[in-house]
């Protein structure tokens, strides 16, 4: 198995290219999936979903969530209202990708569930236009209902 530079591919998550900086979130995801030696990024993912670029706020959730099964230090607990803020991200891109990855989180997660099941029913679909609207309206529900279904009995 080739040694991968997770630094390299960690700093690559921000190149003005993005085909460059999508090759390498995924190279950090398969990692995630398999280990947690991307998790002492945690901070610096932190940081990066403050990012103006809608892109690098994304591919920062997406990692957090990836890493929310290692998560031994409660990085995530910390910065969980942080995160639950992109549920009504001002790019309605982000927003959704944010929200598919909530079942994650709590999955890995439990304690934070129930937060994350109220964050979503306070979401308010309106603030985007048109098409935007009924799309992340079910990506919503469908959140709902997968955390809803991996919860313990008598959790959310």
């Amino acid at each position: 198995m080739e040694k991968i530079d997770i630094a390299k591919n960690f700093e690559l998550l921000s190149d003005k290219d993005n085909n460059t900086a999508y090759k390498a979130l995924q190279v950090l995801q398969d990692l995630s999936e398999k280990t947690d030696a991307v998790y002492p990024y945690m901070d610096q993912l932190g940081d990066m979903m403050d990012s103006d670029h809608s892109y690098i706020r994304t591919r920062a959730l997406t990692l957090i969530a990836y890493n929310a099964k290692w998560d031994q230090d409660y990085k995530i607990d910390e910065m969980i209202d942080r995160y639950l803020q992109h549920i009504m991200d001002e790019k309605p891109i982000t927003a959704r990708q944010c929200i598919k990855l909530l079942p994650m989180i709590a999955k890995s997660k439990p304690d934070l569930a129930e937060g994350i099941t109220a964050a979503l029913n306070r979401a308010d679909v309106s603030r985007y236009t048109g098409s935007m609207q009924p799309l992340v309206y079910k990506d919503i529900q469908k959140a709902l209902k997968e955390i809803k279904s991996s919860a313990p009995l008598g959790a959310v």
